[in-house]
């Protein structure tokens, strides 16, 4: 009896074209490629692609790539958090009290101020958890009591909200460093003196390299990739996370503890704050009341390029990361090009409403809506 092959009717077809769309990391991908062809054609003359300029977009670049990480894992999971850019002042702020005008010893200031932060990243997560209020409305209330406390503390104790004297207090101090320091000096220095890179022909840095080192911002930001990525991609935690974004009730039906997820996002979303916070103030050496201004919707904007929808149960922090990385890209590439530099915002709003409608178009092809 002869074999027909036919094809089960069951079993629908997706076109390769579709299939390479649901990937979340498309959209910042073909974000990524579009913008260095960009500036590679427009400002390629102008510094931005010498050492010094690759490290000028690399730290901001590392800077959004730090927040979200935080941001997506939390997206995925199905929450928001408005409080990151305040959580970053507050945390910076914290540091500066406790070592600079309690004169703790800097490494303990640290520490206090990692386990205040992450213990309001939990009761963030436990209101929205016991209470069943929306994640947005209740991090919204702590954007402005941590911006509020933020500015009231050094008010109230040194009567300014600009505190100083940071680096000093962190000398000789042996956690600092991990935040602020730099790392492979010896080899900048090698190529410095190779004429690889450029080196200070000027004053007393004569002979040093115009690049002296890898900041720890940046080590920072590709540690927490790496973690992200590995925990969401290769671990039961992971399958744990897009289920509590997809469907948190069928998720507690089979077993999965969602409560303990989200809370658990919200804590990793204020350790990322957290860890910006430590870089920042350890590079500038002061914590300032405004510091982190925006950069919650700048986290959320950087998630959403990178493929993350929205409604939650899908993204990927390579695809955040390759956000993070166009914004820095783009906020110092205006500046090398000769682009009037407030444009950038106009710049944010452009392609947070693109990435809306594309993902909004990706979603319907997931779940097969019309």
């Amino acid at each position: 009896m002869a074999v027909t092959d036919t094809k089960d009717e069951r079993i629908k077809e997706t076109s390769r074209f579709r299939q390479a769309l649901i990937r979340p990391e498309l959209g910042g991908i073909v974000g990524t490629v579009a913008v260095f062809t960009f500036f590679l054609l427009f400002a390629f003359d102008s510094g931005m692609f010498a050492a010094q300029g690759v490290m000028n977009w690399g730290i901001v670049s590392a800077q959004f790539m730090i927040i979200a990480v935080g941001a997506c894992l939390l997206m995925i999971a199905g929450e928001f958090d408005l409080s990151v850019g305040s959580m970053i002042g507050f945390a910076g702020m914290m540091i500066a009290v406790f070592g600079v005008v309690l004169a703790w010893p800097m490494w303990m200031a640290i520490i206090i101020t990692f386990v205040i932060c992450l213990m309001i990243g939990a009761l963030n997560g436990f209101i929205v958890i016991r209470t069943g209020l929306p994640s947005f409305i209740v991090t919204l209330a702590f954007l402005f009591i941590l911006r509020g406390f933020t500015i009231y503390i050094p008010q109230t104790l040194e009567s300014k909200t600009i505190i100083g004297g940071i680096r000093d207090a962190a000398e000789g101090d042996w956690l600092a460093p991990i935040f602020g320091g730099k790392i492979g000096a010896p080899i900048f220095q090698w190529l410095g003196d190779a004429g690889i890179i450029g080196v200070f022909e000027r004053g007393n840095r004569m002979g040093e390299p115009v690049v002296d080192g890898i900041p720890m911002m940046m080590i920072w930001a590709l540690i927490l990739i790496v973690f992200g990525h590995v925990l969401l991609t290769r671990t039961r935690f992971g399958n744990w996370i897009y289920a509590s974004g997809g469907d948190a009730e069928s998720a507690r039906n089979s077993g999965v503890p969602v409560n303990q997820v989200k809370i658990s996002m919200f804590m990793f979303t204020a350790f990322c704050a957290t860890v910006f916070a430590v870089c920042q103030v350890m590079e500038f050496g002061s914590a300032g009341a405004d510091r982190g201004l925006l950069k919650e919707f700048e986290a959320i904007i950087a998630v959403v390029i990178g493929g993350a929808l929205l409604t939650g149960g899908y993204g990927s922090v390579l695809g955040a990361a390759l956000g993070a990385l166009i914004f820095g890209v783009v906020q110092q590439g205006l500046f090398f090009a000769g682009v009037e530099s407030s444009l950038f915002r106009v710049f944010l709003g452009i392609i947070l409403l693109g990435a809306v409608v594309l993902n909004t178009y990706i979603r319907r092809v997931i779940t097969g809506e019309r």
